[in-house]
């Protein structure tokens, strides 16, 4: 069968093409639109041209590629196209597509089996003859090779694989510990493979966004240039033809300079007009136009994301690291200082998670030194009544939910460390539903009115990555910890409350000198 002068009847013309290919990447843009089939806009089924945002990924991409977009550019598409190819143009091929979603995974596998469906009849029935073709995969005996689509929440995705393609789609949106679902992923690509990573912003925060700016190219840097690095694409919504409306005549400052940057349309303009009004302050998020602001448009973090991003930038090395590199100093003990060790114990021990222990100045509030480390309540209560202990007999706060009390019982017995805060009698901290959202906020002033108090990158890593959820909540982004914000946030609490009751005129128990015991 012929479409257009190409002429494909069986394997060994497939395997010729795909060796020409290799020789020629252009070729693939023929390829696709002769050999492939998509339903468009309209629902029409169409040959699959290539767009201007397909067209530019295929000039610049190389054998690792991570693509930032805004909604519904085709990206997906073309890369499903151009790795459907490459599986039924060589043997020994493992293509895997990872969705974001169940639902997302069924959607692209029901592109690829239009695909192989709008294929002609003649290598449908004898080349590509499938052996497996259920929902998510598609085999291919006589060229032993196989397109496989699955979710990022399936258990163990891609582990025990050996894959030569490897598609990420919507990795902002990833389920569960994304980064670590991403690096089981990387460890089953072949030293050859080729990889895409794409995905619409999601806050600028989490696995997809560390690895956009974790890469070393420029946008639309070849890989050519920089050898094997990844090259980092992005497309603004303005790439995509038919993203236009009735032109605007009014236009605003922000829209001329817009227009002059980029070369729009006042029919651009209308239909960015349209945009605003239907996502508001997501249209940023949503329809990207520079690489920048489209991270910072989501309202999902908690603090003041500029403010934290400026101290990161400011932040110098700590002046001594300890325990290898778990504990970090950035100021020793002063004498005639008064400070305090803050600890929360998460899950402690080797497979759980982290614990945090922070030491901040009683008056002014500064961080002083930082540990964060997956060890036991016995060792965490033993290095905190170290540090307490070299920073003056500090007062220890633990946070008494999960572990604490195992960390507060064995201060008290092994330590024998009795300078522990209370509160209503009881030791320790008790975080809850009433109270962090205090804490929450509090840490919000103190990191847009005071963030020179903070010196950890850890620290305030966290704090880009702390996000609100479903149902008034807050918590630590997919993927992300929260245990040296929580451990600082107990700190900064406990810290006013002292302040507090000691300008009330505080209660001392009875037997203990001014750095006993704050009675609650």
């Amino acid at each position: 069968m012929s479409r257009d002068g190409w002429a494909v009847r069986d394997v060994d013309e497939l395997l010729r093409l795909g060796l020409e290919m290799k020789k020629r990447p252009e070729l693939m843009l023929a390829m696709a639109e002769n050999m492939l089939r998509v339903r468009d806009r309209n629902g029409l089924i169409q040959p699959l041209r290539a767009n201007a945002v397909q067209r530019a990924f295929e000039e610049a991409r190389g054998q690792r590629n991570i693509v930032l977009k805004a909604r519904q550019m085709g990206v997906t598409t073309w890369v499903a196209a151009r790795f459907f190819l490459k599986t039924i143009t060589a043997r020994g091929v493992l293509t895997v597509q990872v969705a974001h979603t169940r639902e997302a995974a069924e959607g692209i596998f029901r592109m690829v089996q239009r695909f192989w469906e709008c294929l002609p009849e003649e290598l449908r029935e004898n080349g590509l003859v499938r052996s497996k073709a259920n929902v998510g995969q598609m085999i291919f005996p006589a060229l032993d090779s196989e397109f496989r689509i699955v979710s990022a929440g399936d258990e163990g995705a891609g582990r025990g694989l050996t894959i030569q393609n490897l598609h990420c789609s919507e990795v902002s949106r990833w389920p569960g510990d994304a980064g670590e679902t991403l690096a089981g992923l990387r460890a089953a690509m072949s030293p050859g493979g080729e990889m895409v990573l794409e995905s619409t912003p999601n806050g600028a925060y989490g696995c997809f966004y560390q690895e956009w700016v974790a890469t070393g190219l420029k946008v639309g840097e070849s890989a050519s240039q920089q050898g094997d690095a990844v090259v980092r694409h992005f497309f603004p919504w303005w790439m995509e033809e038919d993203y236009v409306a009735a032109a605007v005549t009014d236009l605003r400052e922000d829209e001329l300079a817009l227009m002059s940057a980029h070369g729009l349309t006042a029919e651009q303009i209308g239909f960015r007009r349209g945009l605003e009004a239907s996502y508001r302050g997501l249209r940023s998020q949503e329809f990207a136009e520079d690489a920048e602001s489209c991270f910072k448009a989501t309202g999902e973090c908690c603090f003041e994301v500029q403010a934290v991003e400026a101290r990161l930038k400011e932040l110098q090395e700590p002046v001594a690291c300890r325990r290898g590199g778990a504990l970090q100093v950035w100021l020793p003990p002063v004498a005639g200082k008064e400070y305090l060790v803050a600890v929360d114990t998460a899950g402690g021990g080797a497979d759980g998670d982290f614990a945090a222990v922070q030491v901040i100045e009683m008056v002014s509030g500064m961080q002083c030194a930082e540990l964060q480390q997956r060890i036991g309540t016995l060792e965490l209560a033993r290095v905190s009544a170290e540090l307490a202990r070299e920073y003056g007999g500090a007062l220890i706060a633990v946070e008494r939910n999960n572990h604490g009390a195992g960390v507060l019982a064995y201060l008290d017995s092994v330590e024998r460390y009795a300078r522990v805060y209370e509160q209503g009698g009881v030791a320790g901290w008790l975080t809850t539903a009433g109270s962090k959202p205090g804490m929450v906020s509090r840490m919000g002033a103190l990191l847009a009115e005071s963030p020179w108090l903070f010196f950890s990158r850890r620290l305030l890593g966290e704090c880009r990555t702390f996000v609100s959820m479903a149902g008034g909540r807050t918590g630590a982004a997919s993927g992300a910890h929260d245990d040296c914000l929580m451990a600082m946030a107990i700190g900064q609490a406990v810290r006013a409350e002292l302040a507090g009751k000691k300008k009330d005129g505080p209660k001392l128990r009875e037997g203990w000198d001014s750095r006993a015991f704050w009675v609650g």
